[in-house]
């Protein structure tokens, strides 16, 4: 049966989306609004827990790294201006002190040189090696205090009327005139050499265990321009012994004795390492 005169079928309806007839829409359920967040909680919340890169890191142990070097540089650089709170009269002192040790250390570099060109020039060289031998031991028995010494030097002499002077004085009188110089002092009799100790006694000050009373007599072998300054540095030994009511005088001379001798003492155990 042919289909050509058979009327064309009506078009579908197109769908709109709207539900059967009887069903209705269902609604998105809505949440409930939670509390609003204020700057500073949203602030911890960006920061806890840490989200942490490796490039964060990295900066973060270099920037430790340069602290420790500036604060290391700071802690060096303190250590370094110690004396920036020292008082006028302890700079004073530690340059004088500074200014003497350089000039006896020259003075022995030139001693050192002279015996070295001595040797070298000398025709027989064994019998100036001997005679400077016999020379060091000279000085060391100086040293020692078991020879008598003479020189230009000075000679202090302490008064203490009322006995406020206490052995600390006197040592800190000893000090002060060898870091000076001095190479051969005595005290009232007694040579004063390295082991040498004060201790105070009844009516007086102990050197070495002997008792000794005032006036304390200093006989000093040395450079009596640096001896003499060494003394009367403003805070020094003069102005400490005048704030016992003491009185000190300084004499320089060129011919000084030190004639008090100590015993030479066999070491128990050491030994010479010289083969």
């Amino acid at each position: 049966m042919s289909t050509e005169n058979q009327p064309p079928e009506p078009p579908e309806p197109a769908s709109t989306g709207t539900p059967p007839t009887g069903t209705e829409p269902t609604a998105a359920p809505e949440e409930a609004p939670g509390p609003r967040q204020t700057g500073r909680q949203r602030l911890a919340a960006g920061l806890w827990p840490p989200r942490v890169t490796r490039a964060q890191l990295i900066v973060a142990l270099l920037l430790f790294v340069l602290g420790l070097g500036l604060a290391i540089q700071v802690r060096s650089n303190s250590d370094s201006s110690a004396l920036r709170g020292a008082r006028q009269e302890d700079l004073v002192r530690i340059l004088d002190e500074l200014d003497g040790r350089t000039q006896r250390l020259e003075d022995e570099k030139r001693r050192l040189d002279d015996q070295r060109r001595e040797l070298e020039n000398s025709s027989d060289q064994a019998e100036e090696a001997r005679r400077q031998t016999v020379e060091k031991e000279r000085q060391l028995g100086i040293l020692a205090g078991t020879v008598a010494a003479e020189g230009p030097g000075i000679t202090l002499t302490v008064s203490d009327p009322k006995g406020l002077v206490e052995s600390d004085m006197l040592l800190d009188a000893i000090q002060e005139l060898r870091a000076a110089g001095a190479e051969a002092i005595q005290v009232n009799g007694v040579r004063v050499v390295a082991d040498t100790y004060f201790s105070d006694e009844e009516g007086g000050v102990g050197v070495d265990g002997k008792k000794i009373t005032q006036p304390y007599v200093f006989k000093v072998i040395g450079k009596p321009q640096d001896l003499e300054p060494a003394l009367n540095i403003p805070g020094g030994v003069i102005q400490t012994l005048e704030k016992e009511q003491a009185a000190a005088s300084v004499v320089r001379s060129t011919k000084i004795v030190v004639d008090a001798l100590r015993a030479a003492k066999q070491p128990d155990y050491a030994r010479s390492s010289s083969s």
